[in-house]
């Protein structure tokens, strides 16, 4: 069995996945231990399979016909790994120095920890926050709705948030974002897969509740770190960006807190589009900015049509090929 298999599930983001890969690839001198690069093409049309094929022909590539979404993807890229531990990867994201070899030696030498991430920095250097505390349901009515633009600074986001710890401070965190998440095979074969009924967003919220549950601990190390362009599939279909951040939050309450607490999430986050949608038209009457007002509008309409129902239901089938599978950071709440 190899050290580590790196899973990287993409969609048409070509220029980014080459220099995601280039970047492991440069890892390789930096003490990385035996490692496998797997790709899950989630049937880009701009190419990225063709490139994967002819720049990177020791990276296993499998290109799927259709979009399996985040979870899915990278369950089949686990499944088709042989690695101790499977480093679930963004296709927008840069490896730096020996970011891949530190993690594999935190875990080596900590048997106790399920999974972990890293340091995950912007462009331009500075902290991308990545751990978290486990979300209450306050946090789920604040969190990129219209309440967060009124609230910008408030107890429970800071708390959700881990603001009261250093960035620069290993520690023990109850869940990190799935753009850079390594995970034991021992921990995985015990918890199972990502759960699928997440299309996007929150499956790593789930996944890492379900490890502390059977004991594991999750971790954040600074000492590993690597930067992440974010969500550059996402913009590219930004209605469905919003339906499947919220309806997968809705999902995950209705999952560990209960029926009641999950519908009572929907029907506010569904009043709180029907109150952007309003303030969107109005603006559109008085003639401001009316072509951003106008793609606002639509937007919407889009998300409220959802219902927000489950992931797997928020869109009729023949919008499947749409749907981005490298949607890592939430829209943002209120008006912008």
């Amino acid at each position: 069995m190899i050290d580590l298999s790196v899973i990287i599930v993409s969609w048409n983001v070509k220029a980014l996945l080459e220099r995601c890969l280039s970047s492991l690839l440069r890892c390789h001198g930096q003490d990385v231990p035996q490692c496998e690069i797997i790709v899950v093409d989630n049937a880009s049309t701009d190419g990225s399979p063709d490139m994967v094929r002819q720049c990177f022909p020791s990276v296993k590539l499998i290109a799927s016909h259709l979009n399996l979404g985040f979870a899915r993807g990278n369950n089949v890229g686990i499944v088709g790994s042989s690695g101790r531990y499977m480093l679930l990867l963004n296709p927008d994201t840069e490896a730096i120095g020996n970011a891949l070899s530190t993690m594999v030696a935190y875990m080596d030498s900590h048997l106790d920890v399920g999974a972990l991430g890293p340091k995950l920095l912007f462009p331009d250097g500075h902290i991308q926050s990545s751990r978290r505390r486990f979300p209450t349901l306050a946090t789920a009515f604040l969190e990129s709705t219209t309440l967060q633009q009124w609230l910008p600074k408030n107890r429970v986001l800071s708390r959700y948030y881990i603001a009261d710890r250093g960035d620069d401070e290993a520690q023990d965190v109850d869940w990190v974002i799935g753009a850079c998440l390594l995970i034991r095979r021992q921990a995985w074969e015990q918890v199972g897969p990502l759960d699928e009924t997440f299309f996007m967003y929150s499956e790593e919220l789930d996944w890492c509740r379900r490890l502390k549950t059977a004991g594991w601990r999750v971790v954040y190390i600074p000492s590993a770190t690597v930067v992440h362009h974010e969500g550059q599939s996402s913009i590219q279909v930004v209605p469905v960006r919003h339906i499947y951040f919220q309806s997968s939050k809705m999902l995950y309450f209705r999952k560990h807190h209960g029926v009641l607490a999950g519908e009572t999430l929907r029907l506010f986050l569904l009043a709180s589009y029907v109150y952007q949608l309003c303030l969107e038209t109005l603006k559109w009457l008085i003639g401001h900015r009316r072509p951003l007002r106008r793609e606002r509008i639509a937007a919407y309409l889009r998300v409220l049509r959802s219902g927000l129902r489950a992931p797997g239901e928020a869109l009729p089938p023949e919008k499947q090929a749409h749907k981005g599978a490298s949607f890592r950071h939430p829209p943002g709440g209120g008006q912008r």
